[in-house]
């Protein structure tokens, strides 16, 4: 199959040359069984390749496994994972009431993507190219080991040299996966490429829901060409959809794009370090446009979190006056912490500046509300206050309150 059928198949948009080495590579690989490594940042399609890599191989038909098996690395705890990739035996722990099989059994006679292989315990790096090596797992629990017949392709979106390098990822392990490396570049890479991937989006918008698609003026798809793009291929698509269904207008103008690429989005990947010169770690280059952009994003951010610290101020005041909290205290913010993390905290000290002593006499007030409110129970107090039970007792502590 040639490279236009593969875009056509696979819904890839872009004329890049660097892409099109990628899909070139991917295609000439696929009959093989040689391991794959995909290497990209966070958003590129690093999942698609797989697909295309395994749906054009010789294991496509297998009928023993589930042909193509995914599995997120990093989003398996690490106290499971084993057991996870490779399965286990009735009683091998507490819980384990029936014996099961694992991703790697799952796929027997097919291919398994394991995507985030970056974020793999050095124990499991271990175990795992013990597999590749030998191709037998041994279930948890067990000590017979079973032979299996897998493809591998893995992805990252970290520097996996660097962890090598750095100690955190075996360079056995990363010699037996990068048989074949494949990289895919980031969207900022592919700057020709963003008009056809908007426009593509915006019609999918338009079909869906029975609305005109949105076109950009000449000065808006330079600024879309210019814009950095560190959430790539989707965060292009998410704010395309959200132009599309939220703009009444719909031919977009640099004045109403910029309400759009003011931010870089929190789960995304953030640029580099740039060193002297306009020089990234790890050797690509950030155009002064694009550090001007971030620098814009970073001014609008900090008025964005200004905001939110008044709004946490009134809100303390009206708790420690007894009165209703007006409007929503700030739970979901894209800039605070979040509840679950051990460092949140409903004030931060460290961005109160001269009305930090009436501050502190203020939250300590409001906690004791929060507390009587609950009847005594911190759990309770704490999620009225959006804070976790841990910071709670360290408030407590710190304001000396025995409760």
């Amino acid at each position: 199959m040639d490279i236009k059928n593969i875009k056509l198949r696979y819904d890839i948009i872009g004329n890049d040359p660097k892409l099109e080495l990628a899909l070139n590579k991917a295609i000439q690989v696929a009959p093989t069984d040689l391991s794959i490594l995909i290497t990209g940042e966070s958003g590129v399609g690093k999942d698609v390749f797989s697909r295309i890599i395994h749906e054009n191989s010789l294991r496509k038909h297998v009928r023993q496994g589930r042909g193509l098996i995914s599995v997120n690395c990093g989003a398996i705890p690490e106290g499971t994972i084993e057991s996870e990739l490779f399965g286990h035996v009735k009683g091998a722990f507490t819980g384990a009431d029936r014996s099961r099989k694992g991703y790697f059994e799952e796929a027997d006679g097919g291919t398994i993507f394991l995507d985030e292989i970056g974020e793999l315990p050095l124990a499991m790096q271990v175990k795992l190219l013990r597999v590749l090596e030998n191709g037998e797992i041994i279930p948890v629990g067990s000590s017979t080991a079973q032979k299996i017949n897998v493809r591998v392709v893995a992805a990252t979106n970290v520097d996996i040299v660097e962890a090598v390098r750095n100690g955190r990822f075996r360079e056995d392990l990363y010699y037996r996966l990068n048989q074949i490396s494949i990289y895919l570049p980031p969207l900022r890479e592919r700057k020709d490429d963003v008009p056809l991937l908007f426009r593509k989006f915006s019609s999918d918008v338009a079909e869906k829901y029975h609305m005109p698609p949105i076109v950009l003026t000449d000065e808006a798809k330079r600024m879309m060409m210019d814009y950095p793009w560190y959430g790539n291929v989707r965060e292009l698509k998410n704010i395309t959809e959200q132009i599309a269904v939220v703009e009444t207008e719909r031919t977009i103008t640099p004045a109403i794009l910029q309400n759009y690429l003011s931010f870089v989005p929190t789960g995304e990947r953030m640029p580099a370090v740039v060193e002297s010169g306009g020089q990234v770690a790890g050797g690509s280059q950030i155009t002064d446009r694009e550090l001007l952009l971030k620098a814009l994003s970073m001014g609008q951010m900090i008025n964005e979190m200004r905001k939110e610290i008044n709004d946490l101020r009134t809100a303390v005041t009206q708790m420690a006056q007894g009165m209703p909290v007006q409007g929503q205290v700030v739970q979901q913010s894209s800039y605070l912490p979040q509840v679950q993390h051990e460092e949140e905290e409903f004030i931060t000290p460290e961005i109160v500046d001269d009305d930090a002593l009436s501050l502190e006499d203020r939250e300590k007030h409001a906690i004791l509300k929060a507390l009587e409110h609950a009847g005594g129970n911190r759990k309770l107090a704490a999620a009225e206050l959006h804070i976790s039970e841990r910071t709670l007792y360290r408030k407590l502590k710190g304001y000396n309150i025995e409760q």
